[in-house]
């Protein structure tokens, strides 16, 4: 980006906030622009200082980080949002996921991962710390589609084409964006994605884009 990318940080502990911005003011391409220790009026505080990535613990008091993501897709408001847990429950993992969040952190890794999770999301990528992949992962697999094709196997059955698609779907691009980027009907974008789920043995978009992060499929565009 060609100016400082601005980050809003929310957790309740205020070590934990002063920890990362030990980290992020190593970086000049980073600019922290406020902090919360609750979850309340979260949203409007980040929509106030314009942030273009929100940092935020899932557990706080006041409104917490599910809360939060709900708001954000009522509003409308397009900042990215990394969430921060104790826990790397893949259910939990899951549930952010669908409110839209773009990135899980477990915060005993936080602070070593922390800027590579910015760097991602700010691309309009998706990151997860290694100690969630396989585990969310496992729960978007679809194991009553028996397969006998290893990793490696399936990853070579993907066409230039499906591998296309596949980053645009990881962009979270819409089918109606994707057809009009490559030029082809939706219905040929959608006929993609299905055979996409069935080559990777996934059961949703959120299992591709899960299989791509792990498998480090993903081209920076």
């Amino acid at each position: 980006m060609e100016t400082k990318i601005k980050i809003h940080l929310a957790d309740d502990h205020q070590v934990l906030i002063d920890g990362m911005l030990a980290v992020l003011k190593t970086n000049p391409n980073y600019e922290v622009v406020g902090f919360s220790l609750n979850g309340e009026n979260l949203v409007e505080r980040v929509a106030r200082n314009d942030a273009h990535i929100l940092v935020m613990d899932i557990n706080m008091p006041e409104k917490d980080g599910i809360q939060v993501l709900r708001e954000f897709n009522e509003k409308g408001f397009t900042c990215k949002v990394i969430v921060l847990s104790s826990y790397d429950d893949p259910k939990l993992i899951q549930e952010v996921i669908k409110l839209g969040a773009s990135g899980y952190l477990t915060k005993q890794c936080a602070g070593e991962h922390i800027m590579d999770a910015i760097n991602t999301v700010v691309l309009g990528q998706q990151y997860f710390s290694e100690a969630v992949k396989d585990k969310i992962f496992e729960l978007l697999t679809d194991t009553k589609q028996s397969t006998s094709l290893s990793t490696e196997e399936m990853i070579a059955s993907i066409t230039d084409r499906e591998l296309e698609i596949l980053n645009y779907i990881c962009e979270e691009k819409s089918g109606k964006d994707i057809s009009e980027i490559l030029k082809i009907s939706p219905n040929t974008v959608e006929t993609h994605r299905k055979n996409l789920m069935k080559k990777l043995n996934v059961k949703s978009t959120v299992g591709l884009v899960m299989f791509a992060t792990k498998n480090n499929l993903l081209q920076i565009n």
